[in-house]
Formats: structure tokens, sequence, C-alpha cells
């Protein structure tokens, strides 16, 4: 009987503190995705896009460092022929610094002329 209370009790604490830390994390999530934009470059359009007539999105993840530099983009969808060129474009913007690393979701739209 005392095993079965205080599995109980255990049980109860951890869900409690699993629960307590919860809000702070979408907190934080909030907070990493106001990281202002201090310079964007505009992507090169494919010649190769251009020729097919593809348009659409690009969307990509990118890790932010402290001082603003992006690491590592990765696709998260989109034309192939229109990753390369997004990416590259992702890898030359600057975010204001701050604290901490963070990861910013970013979309680039692409059109023919």
């Amino acid at each position: 009987m005392r095993r079965r209370v205080s599995a109980v009790l255990l049980a109860c604490c951890v869900g409690s503190v699993v629960f307590a830390c919860r809000p702070s994390f979408a907190q934080q999530d909030q907070i990493e995705a106001k990281r202002k934009v201090l310079s964007k470059v505009v992507p090169v359009y494919p010649e190769l896009a251009r020729k097919m007539h593809i348009s659409g999105s690009v969307k990509l993840e990118v890790i932010v460092a402290p001082n603003g530099s992006p690491r590592n983009p990765k696709a998260l969808g989109g034309h192939p022929v229109l990753v390369q060129a997004a990416s590259d474009a992702i890898s030359k913007w600057k975010w204001a610094p701050s604290t901490q690393e963070t990861t910013e979701l970013i979309e680039i739209r692409f059109n023919p002329d």
C-alpha cells in the first residue's frame, strides 16, 4: 500500500513540474519568432527556373547565432530548382544581436518576370 501511495505522489509531483515548466517554453518560442532582421539579400532568380516558368515559395529554417549571423539554412519545402537560390540569399542576411541562438522560419516567394 505504501509503495502505491508513494508512486502516485511521485507521479503527481513529476506531472506538476512538467506542467509548471511548459509555459516558459511557449514564451521562449514567441520571443524567438520576433527577432528582427537588420538586412536582407534578395535571392537571384535561377535562369533554369525562368526558362521553365517555375514560381512558388521556399520555406527555410535557419539557426541564427547570438551575433545575428545565420547558420545552416535547411529547406523545409519548395521547388528544388529554387531552394539553392533561397538558401544562398538567407546565408547573407543579418539579424539583430541576441543573448542566445535562435531558430527562424523564413518563406521566400519566387515569381518570374
